[in-house]
């Protein structure tokens, strides 16, 4: 998984993983009881109690507990609303605040990315947190180069909805060499990245973003870092729809929508420093 929010979660793993651990460990599946044998603890025997099972009707996602798609869509939808009036507001009185939500959100996402059971009240803390980093920061690049939020957000938009089109097309799918390729280029991108910040911090080079992150060369490693973002949401909307198929938890709809906001948080930053080079030259 490149999402540690679905790759540290045995809820959206892979079944055939689970499979092959059942397999090594000798277990078998369960098998109905022979005819005019007892059948096991909570399935009717008699034909009348199979019969009234049959026509009863479905039970309801709010009866079985389970995550659904409505589910994701909806705390998402709502993590992301509360993401923008959160932003906005730093955005209109304290945009200097950026750099506290920054840490703080940093802190919040690397402690809900490895919890094994969602907390919604962290979540929605560090959706807060992520809401005073990006208003204030947003705010930055805006007096800088006008309109260049606006842009950044429509491109978050068509982005996300390209690889969602993708996705539900088949056109592209989650296959290991596309996770083994997704894992090397990520590895790789942030080693990058980090050396860029080192020869920052030790006054090597220029421009705004370190002398690996500016210029011609800035707007290349941008595209690239897009280009795993979008393949990141791609494999994002791969682990939900095995948690949905294999009966999540309700609860899980929480890590589900986390994971989604801290791809596009990435590539909204992502983009915005890819629109301000363009911009500044």
């Amino acid at each position: 998984m490149s999402n540690p929010v679905f790759g540290n979660s045995d809820i959206f793993g892979d079944p055939r993983e689970r499979a092959r651990a059942r397999k090594g460990s000798g277990s078998t599946s369960t098998m109905p009881a022979p005819y005019g044998q007892q059948a096991p603890y909570g399935v009717p025997a008699d034909a009348a109690s199979l019969n009234e099972l049959y026509e009863a009707p479905s039970a309801t996602t709010a009866q079985t507990g389970r995550m659904t798609y409505d589910d994701v869509i909806m705390k998402t939808g709502g993590l992301l609303a509360l993401l923008v009036v959160v932003g906005a507001a730093t955005w209109m009185i304290a945009p200097g605040l950026f750099f506290i939500g920054a840490i703080v959100g940093l802190g919040l996402g690397l402690v809900n990315a490895f919890k094994k059971t969602p907390s919604p009240a962290l979540i929605i803390a560090y959706t807060v947190a992520q809401g005073v980093f990006l208003g204030g920061i947003s705010a930055f690049y805006e007096a800088q180069y006008n309109g260049v939020v606006g842009q950044a957000v429509l491109a978050t938009l068509a982005v996300f909805g390209t690889a969602l089109f993708l996705f539900r097309s088949g056109k592209v799918r989650v296959t290991p060499k596309f996770t083994k390729f997704l894992m090397l280029a990520l590895v790789g991108y942030v080693a990058y990245s980090l050396i860029n910040v080192v020869l920052m911090l030790v006054g090597v080079g220029g421009g705004d973003y370190g002398p690996l992150r500016s210029g011609g060369l800035g707007i290349v490693v941008g595209l690239f870092a897009v280009g795993l973002a979008s393949m990141s949401l791609i494999m994002d909307f791969d682990s939900i729809k095995r948690g949905v198929e294999q009966g999540a938890p309700a609860k899980f709809a929480w890590s589900a929508a986390f994971g989604l906001i801290v791809t596009l948080v990435w590539l909204y930053l992502e983009l915005l420093r890819i629109l301000s080079i363009l911009r500044g030259d």
